[in-house]
């Protein structure tokens, strides 16, 4: 390769990273949850930390969970790059018995995590 090839190669290499678009991006802490043995009748709860390691907002669009005895409410649906959020999710065992497996779906403009599912797990047993 010829010294003016390399250099255009090395002018054009900036350049292209450079008008890379800005893109939010979510981190989950944590990914899951397994609340272990747990008595029926009980509303159990876990806090998660939603982050935006991304370069430009990132809004939760929609949070679904998989039935009835769950429910997730965040603090702030549209994080600013760096910004941090809660996610709280409880769960109600009062119809269940034995090993439970539910998910909290979150629907956000990061596309590549989009659903991002959060799978909660209990065993329920009678008191």
């Amino acid at each position: 390769m010829s010294a003016r090839a390399l250099l255009l190669v090395l002018l054009c290499v900036p350049a292209a990273l450079h008008g890379a678009e800005a893109a939010p991006r979510l981190s989950l802490d944590p990914e899951s949850w397994d609340f272990g043995r747990t008595l029926k009748n009980r509303v159990i709860e876990k806090q998660f930390t939603l982050k935006n390691v991304g370069d430009a907002n990132l809004v939760i669009e929609k949070i679904s969970t998989t039935c009835g005895c769950a429910a997730a409410l965040l603090s702030e649906k549209t994080l600013a790059p760096g910004k941090r959020a809660v996610l709280r999710v409880t769960f109600d065992t009062r119809e269940f018995e034995g090993r439970v497996e539910r998910t909290v779906l979150l629907r956000s403009n990061d596309r590549s995590r989009d659903p991002l599912e959060i799978k909660l797990q209990a065993t329920v047993v009678r008191q």
